[in-house]
């Protein structure tokens, strides 16, 4: 999260100068530090708030332990795969991307392996400056009125669609994610896997690596393809079996292929090396200069922008939070915060669920990292090492089951965050809302209202409503000479079930607090911090 002193990042792999010239704008120390051996990164990231890469640095589990003041890792691309997610996520550390920088530079590299594919050209131009005039050998196909068929309709997808749309193909899209009117307004046709293997000329690959698509083109799904069919993929490697390409290129089956990503790279050997139908390059999708300053400016605004202000930007395991936001959200996620710490100090058993409503102005809002700070407050008084990224995930791994309702009234006010907890052994509520100047203030405390404003040191009392309570509390705490600040009470009835919220200006110790728990009417008394 943000840091209060001035915060430093490495740069550890090759970037536009651009980079250094932003963070340092922005008052941010930076270092550039590339060709690290992942010995060396270990030894060095403890010193860093910030990690900017691109893809040659392996920022793996051990890495990332190392980092003891890292907060953010910064890919200036698309892919993080070189980037442990999920030991980032443990240890509450956003990763962002910059999914926008390079994705015109990649459509474009796509289009222009299309081209090379179809007309021979790199195997025509090593012939003919070989000395050669090998006309009647490289006869190509044309393009024009072929079937381009996209996996994965993102956005360098769509850009290589409407390209190949302005070149007179006929596109179709196979994307399980895809709204069917997001393909009209693009102007494809969204088909199945199996029929877009059956039915296109051309396949390009534009889809990130995941447990779902690795593997995807193996030799059950080159069967299914068009004889003749040409396969380009910038997207990663991985995604081909490139032994099973190398078969169907043998038999025919498949006519050629253009390859910019490779299982393995650097991909200095390769099974399909050699091949007079393949046409590779050595990963230049987003080898551009415009590409190469724009991802490098956008992750140093991202991470500077993270470090300085707390807004969060293209990260790919946290709710983003655009830089004009933080303003109108900031005073709802310290109430946010409070809500959950309020109800994860009084926690006593295991948490089995927690709803979040959001009403009236709350619901307008950017709810998700509302909810994340929400869980943090929540799990912050029972586990070590709670910050809004890791929040949720930490949530999902115990089981706790988290909802989410937005309403557009709130009954009695502008606007209303309300948190339910269920224990194993009960539920609780607590409500608030923002008051004049944007201040939190709790309203509901399992189902009485009750207006307080939360502090630094607060007693939390429940008891029977009957005389004397105030005077009880109020003698022992003066008798401990802890003074009090303010007194909200709240009750269901007279005579019924009552609540004090007393806030004090010193912590109440422990034997005070055993005072207050023996007086007449009173069945709890806790102490909260905030």
């Amino acid at each position: 999260m943000p840091t209060t002193a001035k915060p430093k990042v490495l740069i550890s792999d090759a970037m536009s100068p651009r980079a250094v010239e932003v963070f340092e704008s922005h008052g941010v120390e930076v270092e550039v530090s590339t060709g690290l051996d992942p010995a060396a990164l270990k030894a060095a990231i403890g010193s860093y708030d910030g990690l900017a890469v691109r893809s040659a640095s392996k920022v793996t589990a051990e890495i990332i332990a190392a980092g003891e003041r890292l907060s953010v890792i910064g890919r200036a691309g698309i892919g993080v795969d070189n980037i442990d997610l999920e030991a980032a996520t443990a240890r509450g550390i956003v990763v962002m991307n910059t999914p926008l920088g390079n994705s015109v530079t990649t459509a474009e590299h796509a289009i222009a392996l299309m081209f090379a594919l179809a007309r021979q050209i790199p195997q025509a131009d090593s012939s003919t400056q070989g000395g050669k005039w090998e006309k009647s050998r490289f006869m190509g196909v044309e393009i024009r009125n072929k079937v381009l068929g996209i996996i994965g309709c993102g956005k360098i997808g769509a850009i290589v669609a409407s390209l190949g749309l302005g070149l007179k193909m006929r596109v179709i899209v196979f994307d399980p994610y895809l709204p069917a009117e997001r393909a009209a307004t693009l102007g494809v046709e969204k088909v199945e896997f199996d029929d877009l293997l059956a039915r296109a000329d051309f396949i390009t690959l534009h889809v990130p690596i995941t447990d779902e698509t690795r593997n995807l083109i193996d030799a059950k799904a080159l069967a299914k393809t068009r004889p003749g069919v040409r396969i380009i993929n910038c997207a990663r490697g991985g995604l081909i079996v490139e032994p099973d390409l190398k078969a169907a290129m043998e038999s025919g089956q498949v006519a050629g292929a253009a390859l910019d990503v490779y299982a393995e790279e650097p991909a200095k050997e390769n099974a399909l090396f050699g091949m007079a139908q393949l046409v590779a390059t050595p990963h230049l999708g987003a080898a551009t200069s415009e590409a190469q300053e724009n991802v490098a400016v956008q992750i140093a605004e991202q991470m500077s922008d993270f470090l300085l202000g707390g807004a969060v930007a293209n990260a790919v395991n946290m709710p983003s939070v655009a830089a004009e936001d933080m303003p109108r959200l900031l005073p709802y996620m310290k109430l946010a915060e409070q809500l959950g710490s309020f109800a994860g100090q009084l926690t006593e058993t295991g948490l089995k669920a927690a709803t979040i409503e959001y009403e009236g102005a709350a619901a307008t809002l950017n709810t998700k990292p509302l909810t994340a700070v929400v869980l943090k407050g929540l799990l912050s008084p029972l586990l070590d090492s709670v910050n809004m990224v890791n929040a949720p995930l930490l949530a999902r791994q115990r089981g706790i089951d988290v909802r989410v309702v937005t309403r557009d009234q709130a009954e009695g006010y502008q606007t209303l965050i309300r948190l339910t907890v269920s224990t194993e052994r009960q539920e609780r509520c607590v409500a608030g809302t923002l008051f004049v100047e944007n201040r939190p203030r709790i309203v509901r405390v399992k189902g009485i209202d009750i207006e307080a404003t939360l502090s630094a040191h607060m007693l939390y009392i429940t008891n029977e409503d009957r005389p004397g309570l105030i005077g009880g509390v109020g003698k022992v705490l003066s008798e401990a000479e802890i003074n009090v600040a303010t007194f909200n009470l709240g009750r269901v009835a007279p005579g019924g079930h009552a609540i004090a919220l007393i806030a004090v200006d010193s912590p109440v110790p422990d034997d005070v607090v055993d005072r207050l728990r023996r007086l007449p009417s009173v069945t709890q008394a806790k102490t909260l911090n905030f």
